[in-house]
């Protein structure tokens, strides 16, 4: 939306991410990320760990996504992460009348940094109504995808666990066939 205060923030998790469902059946994640500043300190020759900057974030499941439930299932304490959204603030008054303001940042995208690391990505497609569906048979035809950029995998050191190589994958819950056209093409 214009005028909404988009940032990226990359930081480790200080505590898995809390799902929980509202009165209303809604269903929330939150989570603190903290991003800390490190500045190579030539004197003695180490890192120096800065000011950390603690950002509540939240994430909700909806008619077409469930990335609050994917984001429970998948990230947890400590991992390092990069988040994508829009900056909320919240004002409120304590019991003894004490304003206090929040800010929390509204996720439109996370995921693990793999600057240092490695992880593997399945597709949850939805039903329209939120929930996740196991994947039935579905596509079987066209090329296999082996990995590596030859398109074969042997300088791969990862090839072995690629979940894209050796073919017979299913997705979706309708089968795609060449002849039939577009409309049954499981959605990427």
């Amino acid at each position: 939306m214009a005028g909404e205060t988009m940032i990226t923030v990359i930081g480790n998790l200080t505590r898995d991410p809390e799902l929980r469902t509202t009165a209303n059946g809604s269903t929330v994640v939150n989570l603190t990320i903290a991003s800390s500043t490190r500045t190579f300190n030539r004197d003695t020759n180490q890192w120096d760990d800065g000011d950390t900057l603690f950002i509540n974030c939240s994430a909700w499941d909806s008619r077409n996504t469930n990335m609050a439930s994917n984001i429970a299932r998948s990230l947890s304490k400590g991992m390092n992460v990069i988040a994508q959204g829009r900056l909320s603030q919240h004002t409120y008054e304590t019991e003894t009348h004490e304003k206090h303001t929040s800010i929390e940042l509204k996720l439109d995208a996370i995921g693990p940094n793999l600057r240092r690391g490695i992880a593997m990505f399945t597709k949850t497609p939805t039903n329209g109504g939120g929930q996740a569906q196991t994947p039935a048979a579905g596509y079987q035809g066209g090329a296999t995808y082996q990995g590596g950029a030859d398109g074969q995998g042997a300088h791969d050191p990862f090839a072995q666990d690629d979940p894209w190589a050796g073919g017979g994958q299913t997705f979706g819950a309708s089968g795609y066939t060449p002849s039939t056209g577009r409309e049954e093409e499981p959605e990427f």
